[in-house]
């Protein structure tokens, strides 16, 4: 890669000459936690269990690149979320969880620009969905948490449900996400937009056209083409005429 340059205040470009056109992509593939939203949810759950510190600990460690098992930080910060209710993880969506500063609008003008959207996260179903349906995302793909049936009733036993696709979305599930929706679209990757800010984000970053880091940990931002580190979402369309 060449040598990153600040193409303005806060955003750091390398290996592209921008303006590029927004309308010569074909999709845009967002991570969510921290990056389409402000919070990271398995850390917001585990502080209705009392154990916040234990898991952002494990969190933070994996989205630096320091767990290179992503699955295994996943389990073990799951397990730790045993026993919180349906009802704590509703109050972390309407309490705590807010979408970023220009999340909407970057949205909003690639759906118009004629892009589909893909939300491919580690994160829950219990969230993505309904950020999907908020921003009108037209693909998904994340973890579901297993919720107890029977007594204790809407608790998460500390477990998640393995899906058709597999058990667990992690960095190479991403990558292979955004290039099965490439196929269904019937273009080349090189079409694609991926926007992160964790090590997990990099495996489909280096597939896609255009990475995007967005407020991402160091080695995040070092790998990718465009870099916002401050300001929203939206100053991706700095870059993209």
């Amino acid at each position: 890669m060449s040598t990153p340059r600040e193409f303005a205040p806060g955003l750091v470009i390398q290996d592209i000459t921008p303006p590029l056109r927004l309308a010569d992509f074909r999709l845009i593939a967002f991570d969510m936690d921290s990056t389409l939203i402000n919070i990271e949810c398995v850390d917001e759950i585990a502080d209705a269990a009392g154990r916040k510190e234990e898991v952002a600990a494990i969190t933070e460690a994996a989205m630096r690149g320091e767990i290179t098992d992503y699955k295994d930080s996943l389990r073990r910060r799951v397990k730790l979320l045993e026993g919180v209710t349906v009802a704590e993880m509703e109050q972390v969506f309407t309490e705590r969880l807010q979408l970023n500063p220009g999340a909407a609008e970057l949205v909003a003008a690639c759906k118009a620009a004629g892009l589909k959207t893909l939300l491919v996260s580690g994160g829950f179903t219990f969230f993505t969905d309904r950020i999907r349906d908020r921003l009108g995302i037209d693909y998904t793909r994340s973890n579901v948490l297993e919720i107890r049936s029977g007594p204790n009733c809407g608790e998460l036993t500390g477990r998640m449900v393995d899906q058709e696709w597999g058990d667990i979305c992690d960095g190479e599930e991403k990558r292979k996400m955004l290039l099965e929706t490439c196929a269904l679209l019937g273009i080349p990757a090189q079409q694609a937009i991926a926007v992160g800010d964790g090590a997990n984000d990099l495996p489909m970053m280096a597939v896609a056209g255009l990475s995007v880091a967005y407020h991402a940990k160091p080695k995040v931002r070092e790998q990718a083409k465009v870099a916002i580190n401050s300001g929203g979402l939206d100053r991706l369309l700095e870059v993209l005429a």
